[in-house]
């Protein structure tokens, strides 16, 4: 951490870093753990068909976008890198914890939970594919954005990095997941209903990003902790 600040505020930094790396990576699994199920989403001008895991997923782009403002690209850089690690940890979990027969008074049968996580490996493995290129082209664009408005206008940084990133994170993800158990029509379809409502989210998350650095600097000092 900047070795400019005092102790005190050295910690606070560190706590912090940690708080919103732990977020981004719950939202991560939690997001992977839920995706097998789909939902309508009524919002009146339109019906949303989306997996439940797009519910938490916008979380992570914010949390991205936090990191990189507060803690530069190559912190951000190491927790998208550790969040990929932990996708492989639960993929080899799910894979375990089939490999072996529930027993007869298991409250979870053989048969749920195959239903549950038996296409688990596939949507894990598809998410884990566009996972680790949208987050390392929203980690890029977000300091692209910031570098071409030289650090100001934080809405543009923080608004298109996301809606590309999440853009190529959709096509990447439900391509992958249904290429040959659904019709292109199909397909394109999911990508649009999927990428708008995460667009809608990132818009709304605006607020949130605009208030979360006003209180970093606030209390901090700086824009942006050096990267030491």
């Amino acid at each position: 951490m900047d070795s400019s600040l005092s102790l005190s505020k050295q910690r606070h930094a560190l706590a912090l870093y940690m708080i919103l790396s732990a977020l981004f990576i719950a939202a991560l699994v939690v997001c992977n753990l839920i995706a097998n199920k789909f939902i309508s989403i009524d919002l009146g001008f339109h019906t949303f068909v989306i997996s439940a895991g797009v519910l938490p997923y916008p979380l992570t782009f914010l949390v991205t976008d936090l990191l990189s403002e507060f803690y530069g690209r190559r912190r951000t850089n190491q927790v998208v890198l550790s969040g990929f690690v932990v996708l492989l940890f639960v993929l080899g979990v799910l894979w375990l914890g089939a490999q072996f027969e529930a027993i007869d008074s298991s409250p979870v049968s053989e048969s749920a939970y195959a239903m549950v996580f038996g296409n688990s490996q596939r949507v894990i493995l598809a998410s884990m594919a566009a996972y680790i290129v949208a987050q390392l082209v929203d980690v890029r664009l977000y300091h692209f954005w910031k570098n071409l408005t030289k650090g100001k206008h934080l809405w543009i940084r923080n608004n298109f990095s996301t809606m590309l990133s999440q853009f190529v994170d959709t096509v990447l993800v439900v391509g992958i997941i249904f290429i040959d158990r659904e019709s292109l029509g199909t397909i394109g379809s999911m990508v649009l209903d999927g990428w708008l409502f995460k667009v809608l989210c990132a818009a709304l998350d605006t607020p949130f990003m605009y208030a979360g650095t006003w209180l970093f600097r606030g209390y901090f000092g700086k824009p942006e902790l050096a990267e030491h």
